[in-house]
């Protein structure tokens, strides 16, 4: 009986490392697993499968001069941010329209599109949701991040202009909800103004969720 058991234990064990085994060989085949930013902006993706499985780039290429090797750890570095990625550094060293593609366009491949956003000045409770933009009107984030916003959480809410005045001068949301391309500003107040019973809605199970545009 202490055979069998012995036997069973044995084969468990060899199963669990085999398993683990294949999960770090598939990693070390292309050099580690998918990274996923948080900062500045959440869900920037990095593919080590596509850049070293499918492209060919070897460790050398970014570690250890780019990045160091511990994963995530750029984000502690406060020069960490698209203007740095702009001058070359970062991923900006290759995404530099000739190496890659540039670092200020094709977002989407490397940013996901986020979540609802609630601005909380100048005004409580207005919501503007990427899901309704980017997936039903079809916009990239090109459209909205190259100009009007840059690409870090509420950001735009610490400038003394974001105002509804501005809107109506084209700045902010205002450059689309123009009562020509979308909706009037000065319209359809309740589409983006959301009210106490919206936000509640809007933020019901999201306690402690990071959210921004």
């Amino acid at each position: 009986m202490k055979r069998v058991v012995l036997s069973i234990l044995v084969g468990a064990l060899a199963l669990t490392f085999t398993a683990a085994g294949s999960v770090l060989a598939a990693e070390e085949d292309f050099g580690g697993p998918e990274i996923t930013f948080t900062a500045p902006a959440p869900g920037v993706i990095f593919s080590h499968k596509t850049h070293v499985g499918d492209f060919g780039y070897d460790c050398a290429a970014c570690h250890d001069g780019l990045f160091e090797m511990a994963s995530l750890s750029a984000q502690e570095n406060g020069d960490f941010t698209m203007a740095s990625l702009a001058k070359g550094k970062y991923c900006g060293s290759c995404h530099d329209g000739k190496t890659a593609f540039i670092s200020s366009s094709q977002c989407s491949s490397c940013h996901q599109s986020g979540g609802d956003v609630i601005y909380t000045q100048p005004v409580q409770g207005v919501l503007f949701s990427h899901q309704a933009h980017v997936e039903g009107v079809g916009l990239d984030c090109e459209s909205c991040h190259t100009g009007q916003f840059e690409m870090k959480a509420l950001k735009v809410q610490e400038k003394a202009d974001f105002v509804m005045e501005a809107l109506y001068q084209g700045k902010y949301c205002g450059a689309c909800h123009d009562g020509s391309m979308a909706f009037a500003s000065n319209t359809r107040c309740a589409s983006c103004h959301v009210g106490v019973k919206g936000l509640l809605r809007a933020t019901a199970g999201k306690a402690g969720q990071k959210k921004g545009h």
